[in-house]
């Protein structure tokens, strides 16, 4: 019954929230009030789920704008960092994901960072576009290995985050979660079960007097201390 009751409500939130923050969108440049709409959506969803959030590290987070890079093992990752990340902040996510009706509708209205990765030139205009957001006061979230891990390990990480990164110059955050995958594993729609998500959040990696030569040993660095912060678990 709980599982039913989860699946109706995230559609019909969704549905709802997301025509809200659309027609917010309108009179709010800077997405400001769109990224509450969300945190309420995401929020009310794990709620609703029976699902407990702990979250540690937030004494690190002094001066944004940041970078935030984190592991990702579920769709419950999302939810997660909407509802309790304290800052507002955009996604970078893929292009076909903006199709989708009343989410994607909001995603593209709210400012998020849309990637086809089809079209590399797009691609790197977006890029740049982002990056001056950043250095604007615009905070981001990505998930550096761009896809779900089934296993828990992490995966390979792509690029483009970092080239982001570096051309904004601003600190990355590392982020480790777990408990997520156990909770809804890759392939499911809603919650299996009930839990805790631990969410860890590292200090900042400064990027000041690099350069994008620099890239693969920001990626070693970012990849280390999120292996670090996935194994406190819960701790």
């Amino acid at each position: 019954m709980r599982r039913i009751i989860s699946c109706i409500n995230l559609l019909c939130s969704t549905v709802l929230l997301s025509t809200v923050a659309i027609i917010v969108s309108f009179f709010d440049n800077k997405g400001s009030g769109a990224h509450l709409v969300g945190r309420f959506w995401a929020g009310f969803h794990l709620k609703v789920s029976g699902i407990k959030v702990v979250i540690k590290g937030l004494e690190h987070l002094k001066s944004p704008p940041y970078v935030f890079m984190c592991n990702h093992q579920s769709s419950l990752d999302i939810y997660t960092l909407q509802a309790f990340l304290p800052y507002s902040f955009k996604w970078i996510a893929k292009r076909q994901l903006f199709r989708l009706p009343f989410i994607g509708w909001a995603m593209g209205r709210t400012g998020y960072i849309s990637i086809d990765r089809e079209k590399p030139r797009e691609a790197l205009k977006a890029m740049e576009e982002a990056a001056n957001k950043i250095r604007n006061g615009m905070n981001i979230v990505i998930f550096p290995e761009g896809t779900r891990s089934v296993d828990g390990m992490l995966l390979p990480f792509k690029k483009g985050g970092f080239t982001l990164a570096l051309r904004a110059m601003v600190p990355i955050v590392p982020i480790g979660i777990y408990g997520t995958s156990r909770l809804q594993p890759k392939g499911s729609f809603i919650p299996k079960e009930k839990g805790v998500i631990y969410i860890h959040i590292g200090e900042p990696i400064i990027l000041e007097d690099m350069d994008r030569s620099s890239k693969t040993r920001v990626m070693n660095d970012v990849r280390v201390h999120i292996e670090r912060l996935m194994a406190c678990q819960g701790n």
